[in-house]
């Protein structure tokens, strides 16, 4: 069996299942750490950058965003 990987970006729906929050909020986080980070519109977040920008460790956010 092929082991499961973890995506390299967030998404806003990963962001709900974390936070518990909701899609709006969780898009506006989205970018506002962009705009923190510098990143312009197109580019995407990482799962990483989240985790430093929030305080959360890897290892506890990295289930939840499992495909």
């Amino acid at each position: 069996m092929k082991p499961r990987s973890v995506r390299l970006c967030i998404y806003p729906k990963d962001i709900q299942r974390i936070t518990g929050k909701s899609e709006r909020y969780s898009r506006n986080l989205i970018h506002n750490i962009k705009s923190a980070l510098g990143k312009e519109e197109h580019q995407v977040l990482t799962v990483q950058e989240f985790c430093t920008y929030m305080g959360l460790p890897f290892e506890a956010v990295k289930e939840p965003i499992r495909d």
